[in-house]
């Protein structure tokens, strides 16, 4: 009998949904059987944000606290080889929608490894899938929404109606970026041009800065399209009041 291959998961836990990272590992564990290295790397706020998540999926947080622009991906594809000379996995699956992982993927198949890709629907270029060996694509799921509650009434007196739902609290540099740029909290899309401008003149992206990389930080709350070379940004957050 053939002994399982050694797998190594990996993901850009920055760039992709937490309800994608579960169902990345779950699509991986159906496939191969086992994971022997389950790593994220994100920021710290994303580390804090998703700890429950990692915890519950045995998955290791690497948590880059460089501010340094694509130093997350950097520290990702530094790890992915060392992985792969120290651990010589059989198959390395990268989770992420990012393109830049085109020479990493290209590295480690050279060094003979199956390279398989999972991203965010919606988010993956054509040019990203075609350089894996294979890829798949996963529905981010909203969660459910919570069922309204009945109203009580008596014969004395009516109950109080139902409070407001509540607005989920945005990071602080969404809110700086929506109050830099006004024109994203209407959800209609914005020039990528317009909006690094505004961005600029608020001090909040440098001269040499690329806004994309910017509204990618939070990929849940901002919408770069098209999605190969992006000159359009739209909020899909909760709005605020």
């Amino acid at each position: 009998m053939n002994p399982s291959p050694r797998v190594t998961l990996l993901i850009d836990a920055d760039n992709v949904s937490a309800d994608v990272i579960e169902q990345a590992v779950q699509r991986t564990m159906t496939e191969y059987g086992n994971i022997h290295v389950r790593r994220a790397y994100c920021n710290t706020e994303t580390a804090l944000k998703q700890q429950a998540l990692f915890k519950r999926l045995q998955v290791r947080p690497m948590v880059n606290i460089s501010a340094g622009k694509n130093s997350t991906d950097i520290a990702m594809a530094v790890d992915a080889m060392d992985l792969v000379i120290a651990e010589r996995p059989d198959v390395v699956v990268l989770v992420s929608s990012d393109s830049d992982f085109a020479p990493l993927v290209i590295r480690l198949r050279e060094k003979g490894c199956r390279v398989c890709g999972i991203g965010q629907q919606g988010k993956t270029g054509d040019d990203t899938v075609a350089i894996y060996d294979s890829f798949v694509d996963l529905l981010h799921h909203q969660p459910p929404k919570a069922a309204p509650a009945k109203k009580r009434t008596t014969r004395r007196a009516k109950a109080a109606p139902p409070p407001p739902p509540s607005v989920p609290e945005l990071p602080d540099d969404v809110v700086r970026i929506l109050d830099a740029v006004a024109e994203l909290t209407t959800g209609n899309k914005v020039e990528l041009n317009l909006a690094a401008e505004r961005l600029r003149a608020a001090k909040l992206l440098s001269k040499s800065a690329s806004s994309p990389k910017l509204f990618k930080k939070h990929p849940e709350l901002f919408l770069l399209t098209p999605e190969k070379t992006p000159n359009k940004v739209q909020y899909v957050g909760p709005m605020r009041s």
